[in-house]
């Protein structure tokens, strides 16, 4: 693991200028616009892994997709069955671009790691703290390389 900040003006109330440490968990490359779940999601049944989209009804990201975006997660919840979600999201080219994580989560993680042992293309997997995430602003473009994080203006 190494280290990694967010740099750029993707911060909202006043917090900008950064960097803003984190983790790298697992390294790889992705941009996209971020979409944060700040209520806790399974992707076992929340997520349709041939669309990426949340089916969750109680996920405060319920209809919109996960593919293509840095998507940040406060806490997920629920099955061992994430990591199979997530490879398939992978495989279907359904994945987020990037993960930005508040709680590290193995389970979802051994997913993408399955995905990058099989030589597949697949999104690193950061952590940072709650309130981190909880500054960025939705939608905002990020680009996740080489163990930085960066909004693009």
């Amino acid at each position: 693991m190494s280290g990694v900040a967010i740099t750029g003006a993707a911060m909202t109330g006043g917090a900008s200028g950064g960097p803003w440490p984190g983790t790298v968990l697992i390294a790889g490359a992705g941009r996209g616009p971020l979409l944060h779940l700040r209520q806790p999601i399974s992707f076992w049944g929340g997520v349709d892994p041939a669309s990426g989209r949340i089916t969750d009804p109680a996920s405060d990201g319920a209809g919109r997709s996960v593919a293509g975006t840095v998507l940040a997660i406060d806490r997920t919840r629920g099955s061992s069955s994430s990591s199979a979600v997530m490879l398939e999201l992978i495989h279907a080219g359904a994945a987020p671009a990037a993960l930005l994580l508040a709680e590290p989560d193995a389970i979802l993680a051994v997913g993408v790691l399955a995905a990058r042992a099989m030589g597949w293309p697949h999104p690193p997997v950061l952590r940072f703290d709650t309130a981190v995430l909880a500054a960025l602003a939705d939608g905002t473009v990020l680009t996740v390389e080489e163990g930085r994080v960066a909004a693009l203006a």
